[in-house]
């Protein structure tokens, strides 16, 4: 299939890579070049705009920073909605807001793409080993159809519902995050407070009924100071806000992630924006 990748980061450059190995032909942009060049001299093809990147794909996928990138890519002249070839998917796995999802699916039907909101969890070692898993809103028949495309990224692939019911998932799984990765942040302050060894503390529970993935990905990482980003602190900032609103749109009280989304602010304050978000334990060693 002739896939059109928009966002080749941390994960996009993974993604686009299992994506060949299945023998895709895989036509990339990003906005900083340098960060594809791996995968450009692995096969996957440069085109210096979207509108030259999505001509004549059968699928669209896009993985950005904030909504605001995402709006980018999708509308006005030189955008996805404007350039895609009619019955392509346009999937759009960044993610962002449930609202904003339903836009770009409403516009795509006036248009006859098939437009998919696909986020996906797992982080950088999910999109490395193609075991990401993707919640999918949409339109059944589509994801039905689109299910080889995430079956090469992923292996926990889920349809969820209408348009906007990915993200919606996607805000629960965040939700869900918060109070693991806390957790496991004071689990660890509280074991170096006590005078414990932290790594035979983290060997003895994370089997147990506290084990968790946080536990067993980010703990290590933590211990040896290794902050390098799966997913940045900035972005999940960003998606601590959209769970944020949308619980408020609902009248929804949230305190765990509320607490959890004011201690982040509070390290990206310290200027920890871009480090992954097992920088979280930064907090508790102030």
């Amino acid at each position: 299939m002739k896939i059109a990748f928009i966002g080749v980061g941390v994960m996009g450059k993974s993604m686009v890579r299992n994506l060949m190995k299945k023998g895709n032909e895989l036509h990339i942009y990003s906005r900083t070049k340098s960060k594809a060049e791996e995968v450009i001299a692995e096969g996957a093809i440069w085109h210096d705009s979207v509108k030259d990147c999505v001509a004549g794909a059968e699928a669209v996928i896009t993985i950005v920073g904030y909504p605001k990138d995402v709006e980018q890519v999708y509308f006005g002249p030189e955008g996805i909605l404007e350039n895609a070839k009619a019955g392509a998917f346009v999937i759009d796995m960044t993610t962002t807001s449930p609202k904003l999802a339903e836009k770009i699916y409403a516009e795509a039907k006036k248009k006859g793409l098939r437009a998919l909101d696909a986020p996906v969890s797992g982080g950088d070692v999910g999109a490395r080993n193609a075991t990401l898993a993707i919640m999918v809103g949409g339109d059944e028949a589509d994801f039905r159809d689109a299910e080889p495309i995430f079956r090469a990224m992923g292996t926990n692939i889920r349809y969820e519902g209408k348009a906007g019911n990915g993200q919606h998932t996607k805000m629960a799984n965040q939700i869900a995050l918060a109070g693991a990765m806390a957790g496991v942040c004071e689990a660890i302050s509280y074991a170096r407070g006590a005078g414990l060894d932290i790594q035979t503390m983290l060997d003895t529970i994370s089997t147990g009924a506290a084990g968790s993935w946080q536990m067993s990905n980010m703990a290590p990482r933590m211990l040896k100071g290794d902050f390098a980003p799966g997913f940045f602190v900035k972005h999940y900032i960003k998606d601590m806000n959209i769970a944020s609103q949308e619980a408020e749109d609902r009248q929804l009280e949230l305190p765990i992630l509320a607490d959890v989304l004011r201690m982040y602010k509070d390290i990206e304050e310290k200027g920890m924006g871009d480090l992954g978000t097992q920088a979280l334990i930064k907090y508790y060693e102030k």
